[in-house]
């Protein structure tokens, strides 16, 4: 039925209308030659098929034939039961009770069901102690995973309330873990402040969880209640005595849930150290009971914001010895910032509301922004660092080099944006410019030293800016960057639906030839590089522009560089860099992806990045071979496989493997190992590329 379904494929707006297919079958007589003599053959595996389509084009009119024989058909097709209108019936609906529509559809309340949801589930419990430092009720907080990989979060807050609830009759702990939307952020008098609300609650842990125990210290007693894939099935009971105050509660995931309920350790680390950061006044403990020797981290910054900037720092050039710090509260908001200038040339700006990290920013971002901008201005024109016949800063100059913590505390915040992390309340753009603007200018004004390192950076900055523009003003009329031009050594793939698309980025002519040798031409395209590549951290960014071994990749990616980067416009949704399986190897990877990050991010935050894992072995005895990729793995296939003195091949590059090689090890999607290169923690990432990739050179040693 290859004829119907072309039409209901390209005639959606007009299905079961023989008005509008006379309408298609009027243009398609209009263009039946040009048709015969477009029709794409590679695009045709069945023969048939492509007869099929070459007829339509000669004779469109066989369509209305078909069309008008089979009414029924048409019917089916377009999913409408004639027969039978009333099989909706009202038996149909379904009402979930309680927590089973979480259960149901978790994707709704924590995104998806990955390792980052289950993650999530911590961050709630631990959101809801930290609510309680906030409003001052408490000082620790403590975080402890098992060997069965099940999570216990204590804290010596007030502790949740276990009398009966005056609406539920139940006792409110019960409350607050079986129902969904109750809690105590929603008055005005338990949190003034709060975060836990931007997330989904106990209740939905609770229902997430193969199990569940909550036991709060209150009023010289200790409470404990059960339950089980969110239903109570031990009612609360006072179990003991206690001079203590808190929450413990301790939960496990449901398997039956999560994909893989193993919690990432470091996750956690980088997770809760950012939080110790925003609260100086608590204590954050971890521990990883999993090993034979026990973790324990402890987090604690008296300095808060501060100390967070100096360790956002700790692996670059510092241009001012102290950073900038001022806070003000005005209408119940309160505003905290840090700044602090560096030498490199990215911006680290990192954005907080109630302890939330607004990743898509905000209100609040904004308007920091904005001030920044507008008081560096004032001030470099006040003082001639600008004349005044020359262009103003732009935000892009004030930024060069800026690491900076902008955290506000408010009551009601509002969130917007896909993942909910965009703050979006419009008084706070408006009080956090006036603060901004008003404290920065008073600060530059009784440090002057100060404001002329600042000024020399920003005025660095903008010289640098304008000389990349020219180089890629320049490149552009070279047809590079906005031209369909590609660049030569691309052997490119045959179809051009980025998503099906693939871009393996080769490291040398050798290993280029193998792999255009081996791939699937369909929908994979070999880009070789060779020489030096640029390590764009030390670099300027006008020097990035003008780099001809980085523009090659930039044309093959199609998406342009920078700001102007529009990840839409990507020709390939798989960009794999395949590199040799040594230390030179290592390298090219890593020069690759601090490009990446630091000039194409989205790409790689839109999970498009992978790295090629390539073998170093190649074990063989008689007529049987396996591959290995590294020496363990070598011991691993001699014991499976019982072979006493097999022989081994150790390729020195991808150069060495044959094509067919390359395609069975490496390149076929059937077999590969890729590895997907993500950006979970931002922070993180930015340290260890700067680390890798920087200046200094002793602390590039300490971490080797």
């Amino acid at each position: 039925m290859l004829r119907k379904s072309l039409f209901y494929a390209n005639d959606e707006s007009n299905k079961g209308s023989d008005q509008g297919f006379s309408e298609l079958l009027r243009r398609a007589d209009e263009d039946a030659k040009n048709r015969e003599n477009q029709v794409n053959i590679d695009e045709f595996d069945d023969v048939d098929d492509l007869e099929e389509v070459q007829n339509i084009a000669k004779n469109p009119r066989a369509l209305l034939d078909d069309f008008k024989e089979d009414k029924s058909e048409q019917a089916r097709l377009q999913n409408f039961d004639t027969t039978n209108e009333s099989e909706y019936k009202d038996d149909d609906i379904q009402v979930l009770e309680g927590l089973e529509a979480v259960r149901k559809r978790p994707g709704m309340y924590i995104g998806d069901t990955s390792p980052r949801g289950l993650h999530h589930l911590i961050y709630e419990i631990v959101a809801n102690s930290v609510d309680e430092a906030l409003a001052g009720r408490c000082d620790e907080i403590k975080v402890t995973v098992f060997p069965d990989n099940s999570i216990k979060v204590e804290d010596n807050g007030i502790g949740i309330p276990v009398g009966i609830h005056p609406q539920k009759g139940i006792p409110t702990v019960e409350v607050v873990h079986t129902i969904l939307h109750a809690g105590g952020k929603f008055g005005s008098g338990a949190y003034s402040v709060s975060g836990g609300l931007h997330g989904v609650g106990a209740a939905v842990v609770n229902a997430l969880s193969e199990w569940m125990e909550v036991e709060v210290h209150r009023d010289g007693q200790i409470h404990k209640i059960r339950f089980e894939k969110g239903k109570t099935v031990e009612p609360l009971a006072i179990v003991g005595d206690t001079n203590k105050h808190g929450t413990i509660t301790h939960f496990k995931p449901d398997r039956e849930i999560f994909e893989n309920d193993v919690v990432d350790f470091d996750l956690m680390i980088n997770r809760y150290r950012e939080m110790a950061f925003l609260n100086p006044e608590v204590k954050f403990i971890l521990r990883d009971f999993r090993t034979d020797s026990p973790i324990e981290k402890d987090f604690h910054y008296e300095g808060g914001i501060i100390s967070f900037v100096e360790y956002l720092n700790r692996h670059k050039e510092v241009l001012i010895d102290e950073p900038i710090y001022f806070t003000e509260e005005q209408n119940d908001i309160f505003v905290e910032v840090v700044i602090e200038y560096n030498d490199s040339y990215v911006e680290n700006i990192y954005s907080y509301c109630n302890n939330i990290a607004t990743l898509e920013g905000g209100t609040h971002l904004t308007g920091f922004r904005s001030a920044l901008t507008k008081t560096l201005n004032d001030y470099a024109r006040k003082y001639n660092y600008i004349k005044d016949n020359e262009a103003n800063l732009s935000g892009e100059d004030t930024r060069e080099g800026i690491s900076s913590i902008i955290s506000v505390k408010m009551p009601n915040p509002q969130f917007e944006g896909q993942t909910k992390t965009k703050l979006g309340n419009s008084e706070v753009r408006t009080i956090v410019e006036s603060v901004v603007n008003q404290q920065l200018a008073i600060y530059l004004e009784e440090n002057p030293d100060i404001g002329r390192i600042i000024m020399n950076k920003c005025l660095s900055a903008a010289r640098a800016r304008a000389a990349a523009r020219k180089a890629r003003d320049l490149t552009r009329r070279k047809t590079v960057f906005e031209s369909n031009a590609l660049p030569g050594k691309l052997a490119d793939c045959q179809s051009k639906d980025p998503e099906f698309c693939e871009l393996f980025i080769v490291e040398g002519d050798s290993a280029g030839g193998s792999a255009k040798q081996g791939r699937e031409r369909k929908y994979q395209a070999i880009l070789p590089l060779w020489g030096k590549m640029l390590n764009v951290e030390k670099s300027t960014p006008d020097k990035v522009y003008d780099n001809d071994k980085l523009l090659p990749v930039v044309l093959a990616v199609g998406a342009g560089i920078g700001s102007d980067f529009d990840l839409s416009k990507i020709r390939y949704h798989k960009v794999i860099i395949m590199a040799d399986a040594d230390v030179d190897g290592s390298h090219i990877r890593t020069l690759l992806l601090t490009f990446f990050y630091r000039f194409m991010r989205p790409l790689v935050e839109a999970g498009c990045v992978y790295l090629a894992s390539a073998p170093l072995y190649r074990v063989f005895h008689g007529q049987e071979e396996e591959y290995a990729y590294d020496e363990e793995d070598v011991e691993k296939i001699k014991q499976q496989r019982n072979w006493e003195n097999p022989r081994i091949q150790r390729f020195k590059g991808l150069g060495e493997m044959q094509p067919e090689q390359l395609w069975d090890t490496t390149m076929n999607p059937e077999k590969r190992h890729l590895i997907k290169v993500t950006v979970g923690e931002a922070q993180e990432a930015d340290n260890t590329l700067s680390l890798l990739m920087g200046d200094k050179v002793e602390p590039r040693r300490e971490f080797i």
